[in-house]
């Protein structure tokens, strides 16, 4: 079954004036004008759209607080133990170490040391063994040689070197240490890698305008809108739609903004130099330290129990927090309801799930907020701005569209480095710059001659101004459905 959609009305907003805006009583469209006899006037504007805003995800989510510095840095833990992968160099047993297991480069940093007892594999065969010498030479400081426990040598291990070659990944893992009595302690300490990140605030602003003569202009319409504003001046719905517009692009950004690279044309401009780099959002800050999935069927995202296990397994290798949310969009939403019905034995026909003791004379649910799997809890919640035509929801039908997110719930505790102390905080966070003398979490300001009297312009100007950034701690834990 296809659905045909006829166009809505030209309710686009646009910047100039058009003779579009009023009535024109002479024309033939207008025939109730056209004659001595008073039409029936409907002056309330419909709302055909409902909430057309789709600002709140992050109010769900996260939290938002000051900051009174140009950019943010926070610190985050690194893993515990010590895991990479490494590459077979010859049957010396010697083995090169090239990552960890987060696909980080580490190279010479490495913190295999003398005495470490380790176990080896590749995909043919799993061994321990004991790290004999470990290679102080700057060119090759990142190899280390392994002796075999149970062979003579670790080339006869069940093949694990056997058919080797220096191409082949190996995982090696240290679980511990053996020395021989009365030898001396280790000669080289690990200390923690520190990691830092951070992100910048950007500046954000809006305008509206209105001539002093349309702000005096009484139409027949009544007008409403997001913002609270009623009445017959269209100005009132101009200006408040311009303020829920400017709000949901609050949102918006922090979700889709992007940092600009060395040689893109957002650094620089043609205006003097201004540095334009742009903020770190979510999606990017998922996509460059998170995880995503595309599910196996490629349209929708995780939507069967074996893609749950993959995000499942994903996390335990990480946080492994317990609670998360999915915020997705519409076919996903109903995919993973289907997915939850076919797990009822009794839900052959369609109509047993959601609510079992089902009456002819009750609404049927067929539609489920959470599930556990594992040790995890999933809550489920659409996403408005995935569905919105007029944001994401017009690009799902695109390349790598983007069909959710799930983002665990609680707080992470990170070290503050301008207050200098370990602190809770949600992992999803806005900041905003403010300080003694200005607020600029949202600014708003009105000039001209109209209400403030600031000018000698015959105009209503009302500006809108925020300066902000998004903070995505622990995006490890985060996963981008695509």
């Amino acid at each position: 079954m296809a659905i045909t959609s006829a166009n809505g009305p030209d309710a686009a907003p646009r910047k100039q004036t058009l003779s579009s805006n009023y009535i024109d009583f002479t024309s033939a469209a207008t025939e109730g004008w056209a004659q001595q006899y008073l039409p029936d006037l409907m002056e309330k504007e419909a709302e055909i759209y409902g909430k057309r805003t789709i600002a709140g995800f992050l109010a769900q989510v996260g939290a938002e607080e000051a900051s009174s510095s140009d950019r943010v840095i926070w610190s985050e833990q690194g893993r515990l133990h010590l895991a990479y992968t490494c590459k077979y160099k010859d049957s010396n047993n010697t083995y090169e170490v090239e990552n960890d297991m987060d696909g980080n480069a580490v190279g010479v940093n490495h913190g295999i040391r003398v005495g470490d007892m380790v176990i080896m594999s590749n995909a043919s065969a799993t061994a321990k063994g004991y790290v004999s010498a470990v290679n102080e030479d700057g060119d090759n400081a990142a190899e280390f040689t392994v002796l075999a426990y149970a062979d003579a040598n670790m080339a006869d291990a069940d093949a694990l070197n056997s058919t080797a070659t220096t191409s082949e990944a190996h995982r090696v893992l240290v679980i511990g240490s053996e020395f021989e009595k009365g030898t001396d302690g280790r000669s080289a300490a690990n200390a923690p890698q520190f990691k830092s990140l951070s992100n910048k605030h950007i500046i954000m602003k809006d305008y509206y305008e209105v001539s002093g003569s349309d702000v005096s202009q009484i139409g027949w319409v009544e007008v409403a809108g997001e913002a609270g504003q009623n009445g017959y001046m269209w100005y009132l719905k101009a200006e408040g739609d311009t303020r829920a517009r400017f709000t949901d692009y609050l949102e918006m950004t922090m979700l889709e903004a992007e940092t600009a690279h060395a040689d893109a044309g957002a650094i620089g401009g043609t205006d003097g130099g201004a540095l334009q780099d742009g903020t770190q959002g979510l999606f990017q800050a998922i996509t460059s330290r998170g995880h995503q999935t595309t599910g196996v069927t490629g349209v929708n995202a995780a939507t069967d129990l074996a893609e749950f296990d993959a995000i499942l397994a994903a996390f335990d290798q990480n946080g492994a927090i317990e609670e998360n949310m999915m915020f997705v969009d519409r076919a996903t939403s109903l995919a993973m309801d289907d997915m939850l019905a076919s797990m009822n034995s009794y839900g052959a026909g369609g109509t047993s799930y959601g609510v079992f003791d089902n009456s002819e004379d009750m609404a049927l649910n067929l539609g489920f907020s959470g599930f556990r799997r594992g040790s995890y809890d999933f809550y489920k919640s659409d996403f408005k701005y995935l569905n919105d035509k007029g944001t994401r929801g017009g690009l799902n039908d695109t390349v790598n569209a983007i069909r959710g997110v799930v983002i665990p719930a609680g707080v992470s505790s990170v070290y503050d480095e301008q207050l200098g102390r370990n602190l809770k905080r949600p992992f999803l966070h806005v900041r905003y710059r403010t300080s003694q003398t200005d607020d600029r979490k949202l600014k708003t300001w009105v000039t001209g001659s109209v209400g403030a009297q600031t000018s000698g312009k015959d105009t209503m100007e009302i500006h809108y101004l925020t300066e902000r950034c998004l903070i995505t701690q622990g995006a490890n834990n985060f996963m981008l459905m695509n």
